[in-house]
């Protein structure tokens, strides 16, 4: 749901062609050259050229097709999950590790299917990881247990990270610069669009029951609406050579994935084994493998940064970790997506364990905050370079408010329909301000020649905090829920507005405005 707040024209290329390669960790549009520059000699001259207007309007609407896929799938399991878990008898682990796993495999693998894209085409990997996903979606509607779908997911969102980061380089090459606007300034409705009716879309075909295949078809879906983009991909996307002199840090990506995948590891096994500080030593009984998951996961962790200040070509340059508005930008960020990321899967496992709403019924239950999030980062996206990091602060302030009236509704028992509905816009409304603001402010004092590189990793590093929130907040719903669903979703908002209240004072630390080019 909050990856429509990063496509907008402030992504096109802003750097002019090079012969050299561009460094690790920079997202494949800033490779392309402008669509109004002039070739130099150094160009390929199998380069694409701007198409002309049917044909590339034609190429956004693959784009943005492949992109609404993607934004569906990350967002379906937080309504099925509970339903797929009892069809599968996955349990509480399943019902985290659907949304963590995609999550997981596209934050690890977007920066390098970025210069993936580089070295070998945007074409051939665009149409490489959309035929992928389409059959890893298939896989998923046909998966015969848990453990089945966890690796069909973690599959699909592997192939999502190919896709993705080749869109915005695709449209820079095949639009006139003085026209890509046009192209951009779509994202933002159709990816709002998508992510207020996907979740209801999901909880319809579940309800639905069609052909007795229960929560399949939403994943099986994926065969008429990703095979169509295929083929549409096929025949409209033109061919590029990419250049083999581009380094992709396959090592660091492995070092990440290992590390993010030990963590999720001994965060759901904790919870599903009922870890706890009175679950016994480590080594012994039922907290020992989740603990030695989690000491593995931050070895890892400390090794992939370490490659990160020593590799030639890292995923993450060095040099951004020096800035300081960057670095807190990049935990404040992190702090802040995990926790809405899991406060999304407590109030769809209490609209339906808690209050007994089918999936349908708990996907319009949480339209309000779909609706805010919308609303907000479309009346944010004009005031961030006026107020750029006030809005921020705005934003974590609006989250909070919205979470005490949660709290406070639940502790009086007044959590009916109507009840939810302000308070979950209100929520809505500040992730809307915060999403649209937060990453545009980090990059303010970035170098124009780094923001490229800043950009990806920092959209790689929501989707890690997307995972790790979605576990750590749904681990302690399962914990709490011992003691009824209300406690749980009482000590969820509880966990949630303790971290949104931590974040407050990184703020300060950020830059003061976004980038000129932000406001326009």
């Amino acid at each position: 749901m909050t990856q429509i707040l990063h496509y907008k024209d402030d992504d096109r290329p802003r750097t002019p062609p090079t012969s050299t390669p561009a460094p690790a960790g920079t997202p494949a549009p800033d490779r392309t050259p402008g669509a109004d520059e002039t070739p130099g000699a150094d160009e390929t001259p199998t380069a694409p050229r701007p198409l002309p207007a049917r044909a590339r309007w034609a190429v956004l609407a693959v784009v943005l097709a492949a992109d609404v896929l993607d934004l569906l799938d990350g967002t379906i399991t937080n309504i099925a999950a509970p339903t797929i878990a009892r069809d599968l008898g996955g349990g509480q682990s399943l019902v985290q590790w659907l949304g963590a796993a995609y999550a997981l495999a596209l934050g690890v693998l977007l920066v390098p299917g970025a210069r993936l894209g580089d070295k070998y085409g945007r074409r051939r990997l665009f149409l490489t990881g959309l035929a992928g996903f389409v059959a890893a979606s298939a896989a998923c509607g046909l998966a015969p247990d848990p453990t089945a779908l966890v690796l069909a997911r973690l599959v699909q969102g592997a192939f999502g990270a190919l896709v993705i980061p080749q869109g915005f380089g695709i449209l820079a090459a095949t639009w006139p610069r003085d026209r890509i606007g046009q192209a951009f300034s779509l994202f933002g409705p159709v990816m709002g669009l998508s992510a207020v009716s996907g979740p209801v879309l999901a909880g319809l075909l579940v309800d639905a029951d069609l052909a007795g295949l229960g929560w399949r078809p939403m994943f099986l879906i994926n065969l008429l609406l990703g095979g169509a983009a295929l083929l549409a991909a096929v025949r409209l996307l033109p061919r590029d050579p990419g250049s083999r002199d581009t380094v992709v840090d396959g090592p660091g990506a492995a070092l990440l994935g290992g590390a993010m995948l030990c963590l999720l590891g001994g965060l759901i096994d904790g919870a599903a084994r009922g870890a706890s500080a009175g679950g016994g030593p480590a080594g012994e009984g039922p907290a020992a493998r989740p603990i030695a998951l989690l000491l593995l996961g931050l070895a890892l962790s400390a090794a992939f940064w370490h490659r990160q200040r020593t590799a030639a070509h890292p995923l993450l340059r060095p040099s951004l970790l020096r800035h300081r508005g960057f670095t807190s930008g990049l935990l404040l960020g992190i702090a802040t997506f995990a926790a809405v990321s899991g406060l999304l899967y407590a109030v769809s496992l209490y609209l339906q364990q808690g209050l007994g709403r089918s999936p349908a019924g708990a996907a319009l239950g949480l339209v309000p905050l779909s609706a805010g999030i919308v609303v907000a980062s479309i009346a944010c996206y004009r005031l961030i370079h006026a107020f750029g990091r006030r809005l921020v602060a705005t934003g974590l302030l609006i989250i909070l408010a919205g979470c005490a009236t949660l709290l406070l509704l639940c502790a009086l028992g007044l959590t009916g329909t109507w009840e939810l509905v302000l308070p979950l816009f209100v929520v809505g409304v500040g992730m809307g301000t915060c999403f649209g603001t937060v990453y545009d402010v980090t990059i303010g004092d970035i170098a124009p020649e780094e923001a490229g590189s800043a950009s990806g990793s920092l959209n790689a590093v929501q989707q890690l905090a997307n995972a790790l929130g979605a576990a750590a907040v749904t681990t302690v719903y399962f914990r709490a829920a011992e003691h009824g669903e209300t406690h749980a979703m009482t000590m969820s908002l509880t966990v949630v507005a303790g971290a949104v209240a931590l974040c407050l004072p990184f703020v300060l630390l950020l830059p003061r405005r976004a980038p000129e080019e932000h406001g326009h």
